[in-house]
């Protein structure tokens, strides 16, 4: 337990929920039996245990008498409790006007995240986009944005990728189609500027960018695109967000992350390598006149 002793309120939560999860296996029961010893649906339970809920204090002590947890186990326990309570808040606060709350969760995984595996198939990842990339994918779509909307989420994109230049940054590997390149995203200036800056983020250390050529066809177009969040603390659990057409749908089941795993080895198989990903992105820019 040691190692959790450190981290934020989202990283207790899980630690926390994983925890409780273990004990009530361990003690043979269901999320509804236990919801109805402390006095809730099965529902929040399943919620808690999965860090999504915050554990109330009263919950927290039916939980503790329920599994019978005393002495230096519950105090350990009982911090990641506190820690998972606090209410400091997270530096996209400013933008919750913009911000959704399925928005702000990939946030806060991503904030925790020590590396980051993503698959994008039309754009590029928001952690390589120039301000100008950024707005311009931002303003299309079929939701209606006012400027300072637009102003706002870019801002935010912008803000993400400070991740990439911190003293311990966040490693950071993506692969990308060919078509996500050659998409005129932006206009030909844009476009040439946003192939530049790749060229440029890539000679980064913690930064790999692979691209699946025209050539592999099918093998690098059979899903849509998705990013992983890997943890710092070895049991952390790998969380996923798959895009869809309203909005990125949270990943945490075993079995999913094993599938999602899987597959971005098998996208990277069919990837060029890093060096050959390079030489494709300068012939294509120098083509964009």
């Amino acid at each position: 337990m040691a190692s959790a002793m450190t981290g934020s309120p989202l990283t207790a939560r899980r630690k926390l929920g994983a925890e409780l999860r273990v004990l009530r296996d361990h003690a043979g029961l269901t999320a509804e039996e236990v919801g109805a010893h402390i006095g809730c649906h099965g529902s929040k339970v399943s919620r808690v245990e999965t860090g999504k809920r915050t554990c109330t204090a009263n919950d927290f002590r039916g939980l503790m008498e329920l599994y019978g947890i005393n002495g230096q186990r519950r105090s350990e326990l009982e911090e990641l409790f506190k820690r998972g309570r606090r209410k400091a808040p997270p530096w996209w606060h400013a933008y919750g006007d913009v911000i959704s709350a399925n928005y702000a969760e990939f946030l806060a995984y991503e904030l925790e995240a020590s590396h980051c595996l993503e698959y994008q198939t039309v754009f590029l990842p928001g952690h390589l986009q120039t301000e100008a990339y950024a707005r311009a994918v931002t303003s299309v779509g079929f939701a209606a944005l006012g400027p300072d909307q637009v102003d706002s989420l870019v801002e935010v994109r912008i803000a993400r990728q400070r991740r990439l230049h911190e003293e311990e940054p966040l490693l950071f590997d993506g692969v990308v189609t060919q078509a996500a390149l050659e998409f005129r995203v932006g206009g030909l200036a844009t476009q040439r500027a946003q192939l530049g800056h790749l060229l440029d983020v890539s000679e980064l250390p913690n930064v790999s960018i692979r691209v699946i050529p025209y050539e592999s066809g099918e093998n690098g177009t059979y899903t849509g695109a998705f990013n992983i969040f890997k943890f710092p603390v070895e049991d952390d659990s790998d969380v996923a967000f798959a895009e869809t057409v309203v909005g990125s749908v949270f990943m945490d089941d075993a079995r999913d992350l094993r599938r999602l795993n899987r597959l971005f080895r098998n996208l990277s198989e069919v990837a060029l390598n890093a060096d050959e990903s390079l030489e494709l992105i300068e012939r294509i820019k120098r083509n964009v006149v």
